[in-house]
């Protein structure tokens, strides 16, 4: 590798966040973008040719040094990585409406669900996995939701384009079903229980721990 694939990987290694593009022109100002995209293929090719535990990835506008997903699961088991707190099952279901149906409003979030989310909303803004994308043109210029660069780092996408479009993510899709609390299945790289249904309106609480896997 070169001095300037060498630079990259040493600030890979250092930031505790995806690196973009026109961030890596303050390592050195001379170089141009193309430059920094070939420094970032040969990098790339090295872990990928070389046998690394590690990887170059482009995630959240990004990029970002990391295992490879085979180390994952003993890793976690070590508890040798820093992980984020985890997300109740009501956070992920609202986190997965508003990723295919954004910018979506809290009313469009509550009725797909059939329980009220609030609580969940505050919680994901909090944790910066959601921001408010603007208002609406309807009555009351109700808030309208939508992810974070945030979001896309944890669930490792590059951008939207990448979350997953298969059969069992078509709920998101749909109009609300007639039957409240009809659990939404997500495979956004996590794993969402059915939600079950409630004989009144209830308000999710934020800190409820996930259900046991």
């Amino acid at each position: 590798m070169d001095q300037r694939t060498r630079l990259l990987e040493a600030a890979l290694f250092a930031a505790p966040r995806p690196l973009a593009l026109d961030e890596l022109a303050v390592l050195e100002p001379e170089a141009s973008e193309d430059d920094w995209r070939r420094a970032l293929g040969e990098l790339k090719d090295h872990y990928a040719a070389e046998g690394h535990g590690v990887e170059l990835v482009e995630v959240a506008h990004g990029w970002q040094i990391t295992t490879l997903p085979m180390f994952a699961e003993a890793i976690e088991r070590a508890a040798f990585a820093a992980r984020p707190a985890r997300l109740s099952a009501a956070a992920l279901e609202v986190l997965a409406i508003v990723a295919y149906r954004q910018p979506v409003g809290r009313a469009e979030i509550e009725e797909i669900r059939g329980v009220s989310c609030g609580g969940v909303l505050r919680m994901l803004q909090e944790r910066s996995l959601l921001e408010v994308a603007g208002r609406s043109e309807g009555l009351g210029r109700p808030i309208l939701y939508a992810t974070t660069p945030q979001f896309l780092e944890l669930m490792g996408l590059a951008d939207l384009s990448d979350l997953p479009r298969t059969e069992e993510l078509a709920v998101a899709m749909r109009p609300p079903a007639p039957e409240r609390g009809v659990g939404i299945v997500r495979k956004l790289r996590f794993r969402v229980r059915p939600h079950r249904s409630t004989s009144s309106r209830r308000d999710d609480h934020p800190e409820h721990p996930p259900e046991p896997r």
